[in-house]
């Protein structure tokens, strides 16, 4: 009997121990699991994660730079555009009469130098100044011939004043005037029409009876373009300068006053 109540005793004891084992082993699994999911959030935290790139802020918008001044003509750098003008002239005519004289006595050997010449066009230029303003002659002169017919549209072309040309020594060049003057007309109806006679230093030489006729004659042609007349030399400058003072003096009311002289044997002007 006492056998058996030691060996009852001894299986409580057992099972007590073995309870207090299961607990412990339930904690020491429950610590284990914390611990591993601890752990395994300190790893995953400290893995290497992908560089993102942030995206670069947009520059404020700025107005592109203003484009490069462009000089024309003679100016110089120093004087800006705002007070240039520019005033196109066209001058037509036959070949030979003289008209590339006529602009190179005006403009200058210089400015005939740097001039633009093209298959049947020479382009020159001429500035200057004029009551504070700069006025700029762009004159297109235009060949003869009649290669250089194709021209004329370009060169009439919001031009302000044509100037129809021929040689007071030479009867034919006369004749041609009207022509001329029907081209341009059908490009440009509003520019001021001058006629110009060239070679007035040859013409004076003429007998004074052929002198009058031709006078007479160039005073019909000019009537019937309602232009402007003038007899010029370019070998002695007589008019050259005087027509370009006309043509501004008409274009900008300027107080200048052109006197008629019909005088043989001088340079005419009539209008």
């Amino acid at each position: 009997m006492a056998k058996m109540i030691g060996k009852g005793k001894s299986r409580r004891r057992t099972s007590k121990v073995c309870e207090q084992v299961n607990v412990h082993c339930n904690l020491f699994h429950r610590l284990s699991f914390l611990g591993r999911f601890i752990w395994d959030r300190i790893l995953l935290c400290s893995l290497p994660r992908p560089y993102l790139r942030l995206p670069l802020p947009h520059p404020p918008s700025s107005p592109p730079p203003p484009p490069p001044a462009v000089h024309r003509g003679c100016s110089s750098p120093s004087h800006s555009d705002s007070d240039l003008v520019n005033l196109k002239i066209s001058l037509l005519g036959d070949c030979h009469i003289g008209k590339t004289s006529f602009v190179i006595k005006y403009v200058g050997d210089e400015q005939e130098k740097i001039s633009l010449q093209m298959k049947g066009l020479n382009l020159m230029d001429k500035t200057l100044f004029v009551q504070g303003a700069r006025i700029s002659f762009s004159i297109w002169d235009v060949a003869g011939d009649k290669g250089s017919l194709y021209q004329i549209p370009m060169a009439c072309k919001d031009a302000v004043a044509i100037l129809i040309m021929f040689d007071l020594t030479s009867r034919s060049t006369l004749n041609s005037v009207v022509g001329w003057y029907s081209k341009a007309r059908k490009w440009n109806q509003t520019a001021i029409p001058i006629l110009i006679g060239t070679k007035f230093d040859d013409f004076v030489r003429l007998p004074p009876d052929l002198q009058w006729t031709i006078v007479t004659q160039a005073r019909a042609y000019a009537r019937a373009m309602k232009a402007t007349l003038f007899f010029s030399s370019s070998t002695h400058n007589i008019n050259v300068n005087k027509i370009f003072k006309f043509i501004m003096a008409k274009l900008f009311n300027l107080p200048w006053t052109l006197e008629r002289n019909l005088t043989l044997g001088e340079p005419v002007i009539d209008f």
